[in-house]
C-alpha cells in the first residue's frame, strides 16, 4: 500500500506539501496540489483519517443542523454547503430536528460531547444560550443562518427589508390594493421570518399613504395547497378584492398562480403576484421574486466555517457576537404588471 512518502516521491514536492495539498490547504500552489493529487490518483493513496484527527485534534467534519430537511429551502442550502465543504475535503453530518425537543436536546447536550464535528452550521435554529454555552465548552464554533444570535456569528437577510422591497415594486406598478400571504402561526420558525417580511409590507404600505385592509391579509402553512386555499379566499370577493399580493414564499406564491387562475383571473393582467425566495421554479411560473441566493448562502456559510475552524488561534473566543446581512434581490418576470383600469 502506498504512503505519504510514495506520494510526495512521485510528485516531486515534499511529504508537508503533501499533506497540506490533500487537507485542503490554500497555502499549496494550483500546481503542487495538481502534481500531489494525480500522484495520490496514481497511486490510489487516501490519506489516512484517523492520523490526521491525531495530528491536528480536527475531525474534517462540519454539523449542519436544520428543521426539516424535505422542503426547498432546507434542501437547497444544504446543497450549497455540502458542495462547497466535499470541494475543501470536509465531511458533513446532518442532524434533522424534526424529532422534537428530546432530539435536540441529545445533538447538542449528548452528541457535542463526542466532537464529532470540528463546527456547526444551524439553518433556521437559534441556540438557547446554554446550548451556546456547551458549544463553548466543547470548542466547537457556530455559525448561524436564518437571524441574529447572540453570543454567534451569524448571517441573515434583511426579512423586513424584503418584504418592504417587494410590496415597493407593486407600489411602483401603481398598485393601491395590496393584499400579502404570510405564515400561520404553526408555520413560525425561530426567526419569526414570516412577521418579519408581513412588516416590512405594512411599512412601505404606510409610507407610501395606502392601507392594509384586514380582508386582503391572510395565512397559509407555506405549502402550495394552503396558499392555493387563502388566495381563493382573498380574490374570491368581487366587491373588494385586491389587485395584487405579496405572497411570504414563492412556493405559496405557486399557490396563488393557480388559485387565480381557476378563479378566471389572468396574472398578471387582472392579479400581479410577488413572491419571496427565488425557487427552481420560479423562472417557469414567471414568478417576480425577493431572491435570496439561497445555494451561494449555503456555498459562503461552508467557507466562513472552514475558515473559522482553520484559522481559529489558542486563546481566541471560540463563538463571537457578529452578525452579517445578506442582500435579497428584486427579479422581475412576469407575474407582475401595472394593475387593470377600472
Amino acid at each position: 500500500m502506498a504512503g505519504i512518502e510514495d506520494v510526495a516521491k512521485l510528485a516531486g514536492v515534499s511529504t508537508a506539501t503533501v499533506s497540506r495539498a490533500l487537507s485542503g490547504k490554500n497555502s499549496v500552489s494550483a500546481k503542487a496540489k495538481a502534481k500531489v493529487e494525480a500522484a495520490a490518483r496514481e497511486l490510489n493513496y487516501t490519506a489516512s483519517a484517523s492520523a490526521y484527527t491525531l495530528a491536528t485534534g480536527r475531525s474534517r467534519n462540519i454539523g449542519v443542523v436544520m428543521p426539516f430537511v424535505d422542503r426547498w429551502f432546507f434542501s437547497v442550502i444544504l446543497e450549497g454547503i455540502e458542495t462547497e465543504l466535499i470541494e475543501h475535503g470536509y465531511d458533513l453530518t446532518l442532524y434533522n430536528l424534526s424529532g422534537g425537543a428530546d432530539q435536540r436536546r441529545k445533538i447538542f447536550f449528548e452528541f457535542l460531547n463526542r466532537k464529532r464535528v470540528d463546527a456547526f452550521i444551524t439553518v433556521a435554529v437559534k441556540p438557547s444560550e446554554d446550548e451556546l454555552q456547551q458549544l463553548a465548552i466543547a470548542g466547537i464554533p457556530i455559525l448561524g443562518l436564518g437571524g441574529p444570535i447572540s453570543g454567534a456569528r451569524t448571517v441573515s437577510v434583511d426579512e423586513i427589508g424584503a418584504g418592504r422591497l417587494a410590496t415597493e415594486h407593486l407600489i411602483s406598478l401603481g398598485h393601491t390594493k395590496i393584499g400579502n400571504i404570510s405564515g400561520t402561526p404553526a408555520s413560525e420558525m425561530e426567526f419569526h421570518q414570516p412577521n418579519l417580511r408581513r412588516q416590512g409590507y405594512l411599512d412601505a404600505l404606510k409610507a407610501s399613504g395606502l392601507t392594509a385592509h384586514d380582508s386582503w391579509l391572510a395565512e397559509a402553512d407555506f405549502t402550495i395547497a394552503g396558499a392555493y386555499h387563502a388566495t381563493k379566499q382573498l380574490l374570491g370577493d368581487p366587491r373588494n378584492a385586491p389587485s395584487a399580493l405579496f405572497i411570504a414564499s414563492d412556493e405559496m406564491a405557486f399557490g396563488a398562480i393557480m388559485a387565480a387562475k381557476d378563479l378566471g383571473l389572468r396574472v398578471p393582467q387582472d392579479v400581479s403576484i410577488i413572491g419571496m425566495d427565488d425557487h427552481d421554479m420560479s423562472e417557469f411560473f414567471g414568478l417576480s421574486t425577493i431572491s435570496q441566493n439561497v445555494r451561494q448562502q449555503g456555498s459562503n456559510a461552508a467557507k466562513t466555517v472552514i475558515d473559522l475552524v482553520e484559522n481559529l488561534k489558542d486563546g481566541q473566543p471560540v463563538n463571537v457576537e457578529q452578525n452579517r446581512e445578506w442582500p435579497g434581490t428584486l427579479i422581475v418576470r412576469s407575474s407582475t404588471a401595472r394593475p387593470p383600469r377600472s
